[in-house]
């Protein structure tokens, strides 16, 4: 009687094990959609943080979609076909301005880091004038390289040198060769990946500004509703993202496989000087460039000039606040790192 109970006692303890068990994963693994607007390496930290398994660890069952420009990436968030997604502070604040409630709660890629990309046969600024430089989309991150990277040559955007939507990295590029474009902006190392080795030049670098163009640029944004609503998911999701970072920084061969796996004709140039560039800008604790956010707030007022809003309605900085004082930060990197 006394064994048959303990054996009873054993197989009820263990049947309400498994249950808890399954009641916490069925609770933690909270479904969200995420979505990227590249596949170059400088936006990887959101497939790296699926494939490494960061998201899963986190407790997110998450459905990772691309979104090729800022702009079409923030309108899925707006109508929350999106819950989280990458957006720069282009993005961010064109939409704010008109009414959206989109909101960066963290940022890993707090500058602007591009180069001016151009055939071979445009030795100088003044070759440029009259001719096309090819981005994704107007507002978003690409738009606002080409234009920097003009002014920075002294030459007047959409006046001396037009600036066309032609599509992604990889459709740039395909442009190019083509010769639809004279050149196009480029995150670091892309110029390994122009199609047929068509002679080309670097015209100009963000990097050779005196001081880098502050953008908030790998942004997590959501929108205040469903922050408001889901924060434990978006805390997850940026915990996650961290966690990445770390993976990123101290894992090249794997990062490099996983960035290979989503670019199409990724090479071991490519992917070598786009790690080397990438690795030294990635936060360790991602708060928002504010500097960077009024640059680009100021900018979409000017379309906006009646809009009710300040730089402060762009950015949450509470949930990494939160995330670095419960040490989490630490945990990851080790204190001092």
């Amino acid at each position: 009687m006394c064994r048959a109970w303990r054996h009873y006692c054993r197989v009820l303890i263990v049947g309400v094990s498994l249950i808890v068990v399954q009641l916490a994963t069925g609770e933690a693994q909270e479904k969200i959609r995420i979505a990227y607007s590249s596949t170059d390496t400088l936006n990887s930290i959101w497939t790296v943080a699926d494939d490494a398994g960061f998201y899963k660890k986190h407790g997110l069952d998450a459905e990772v979609v691309y979104i090729g420009s800022t702009t079409v990436g923030v309108a899925a968030i707006v109508s929350q076909d999106v819950q989280v997604g990458n957006a720069a502070g282009s993005g961010v604040a064109n939409a704010v301005v008109r009414g959206a409630d989109t909101v960066s709660v963290a940022c890993f890629i707090n500058v602007l880091a591009y180069e001016l990309v151009v055939l071979d046969s445009v030795k100088s600024a003044e070759d440029l004038k009259g001719k096309s430089i090819g981005i994704s989309r107007f507002g978003s991150v690409s738009d606002v390289a080409a234009r920097e990277l003009i002014k920075g040559l002294g030459l007047r955007p959409m006046e001396d040198v037009k600036i066309l939507q032609v599509g992604g990295a990889a459709e740039r590029a395909a442009g190019f060769s083509r010769g639809v474009i004279a050149g196009f902006p480029s995150p670091p190392g892309n110029v390994n990946l122009i199609p047929g080795g068509l002679p080309h030049r670097i015209l100009a670098d963000m990097g050779d500004l005196p001081k880098p163009y502050p953008l908030p640029f790998i942004c997590a944004v959501t929108t205040k509703s469903f922050l408001a609503k889901r924060r434990p998911i978006v805390k997850r999701t940026v915990m996650a993202l961290i966690e990445t970072a770390h993976f990123f920084k101290n894992n090249k061969e794997a990062t490099q496989k996983i960035v290979a796996k989503y670019l199409r004709g990724a090479n071991k140039a490519y992917l070598d000087a786009s790690y080397a560039s990438t690795v030294k800008i990635l936060e360790r604790v991602p708060y928002t460039t504010r500097e960077g956010m009024k640059i680009q707030f100021d900018e979409a007022l000017k379309q906006s000039p009646g809009a009710k809003v300040t730089v402060d309605s762009l950015i949450d900085d509470s949930i990494v606040r939160e995330i670095e004082k419960e040490g989490f930060i630490d945990r990851v990197y080790g204190k001092g790192n």
